[in-house]
């Protein structure tokens, strides 16, 4: 099969980065697969190009709400029919999407997997005609990863209520054991397994002893107005102080957690995407908590601190635009 075509008509590439086509075939051909790739290096491509070139609906499990619309953005801007189901949507909307989903209106579904794991959400699903599950963030069902997540464990019976559905696990970090753990736990039959290079030549690390760390950061931002970045902080109150004292300093700065509310997520996050700033206001800064991060970066991202230390190396896999 010739995948040049769509891949361009949908995704406007010319070519395949490393591996990707390879993953792709393979998907194609009914084989369950780990992808093991940097964040930024294209593992999304490897479940939405075969989900448009075969029938039926592929299921795409993630635990974050704000990837969900992002991806599902894009992809209906390219002309993709794909939807999600989440706690962000009103009884109309959910409505609205069950019924498409239950006449076969769409290519992709994206759930995250305490929803996805609900007896009334799998009844209905085994009447669907579900080609493939797309597994991503898999390293959150071993618990020797960095980002244990309880609720993706039930993600096992998959296996039991769709035995013939192949599977796609991916990942931007895992070592060999949680690797082995992934395939363990989801069942994965004789997977082919795929490791990207995480080597970035375009990305510089450096690391700045703390002495007045809100200064040193201000200093920072103020030599690079014209680019936009993000602030990792350790807390909801480290993110909600620090967007606070910048703006005061002249910085755009909104935060992003988990104790914002959706539409408040929704509208920071968008603002930062449209890179929205006045003359007053130069340079766009998000500070936000790890576990709550916005799932695209803008195209003039140029720097991601990360402001208190983190306890494991292990994250900073996840940062590689």
């Amino acid at each position: 099969m010739d995948l040049a075509p769509t891949l361009k008509k949908h995704f406007g590439y010319d070519e395949f980065r490393p591996l990707q086509q390879k993953i792709i075939n393979d998907a194609l051909a009914g084989r369950d697969v780990l992808v093991l790739m940097p964040t930024g290096g294209g593992k999304s491509l490897c479940f939405q190009l075969p989900a448009l070139t075969r029938d039926g609906l592929t299921i795409v499990v993630s635990p974050l709400i704000s990837l969900m619309k992002d991806q599902v953005d894009a992809l209906q801007t390219s002309g993709i029919p794909a939807t999600y189901l989440n706690s962000t949507l009103d009884r109309q909307g959910a409505v609205a999407r069950w019924r498409g989903l239950h006449r076969g209106e769409y290519r992709m579904l994206y759930v995250a997997p305490e929803r996805l794991m609900l007896d009334t959400f799998l009844e209905r699903a085994v009447n669907w005609n579900i080609t493939q599950f797309a597994i991503d963030e898999a390293h959150c069902i071993s618990e020797w990863g960095h980002d244990f997540r309880p609720e993706y464990r039930e993600l096992k019976k998959l296996r039991t209520h769709f035995p013939d559905v192949p599977m796609m696990a991916l990942t931007a970090t895992a070592t060999e054991r949680v690797r082995a753990d992934i395939v363990k736990q989801l069942k994965l039959r004789e997977p082919r397994c795929y490791v990207a290079s995480f080597n970035r030549p375009n990305l510089a690390y450096r690391v700045v002893p703390k002495a007045a760390p809100y200064e040193q950061l201000l200093q920072f931002i103020r030599s690079r107005l014209n680019d936009s970045g993000i602030v990792y902080c350790a807390s909801r109150k480290s993110a909600d102080s620090l967007a606070r004292n910048l703006s005061e300093d002249g910085i755009s700065a909104k935060p992003y957690h988990a104790g914002l509310t959706s539409a408040e997520r929704t509208k920071n996050q968008e603002a930062f995407l449209r890179d929205e700033r006045s003359a007053k206001k130069p340079g766009e800064l998000l500070p936000g908590d790890r576990a709550r991060r916005p799932g695209r970066i803008a195209k003039r991202m140029r720097a991601a601190v990360q402001r208190e230390r983190c306890r494991q190396a292990t994250p900073f896999h996840r940062r590689k635009e």
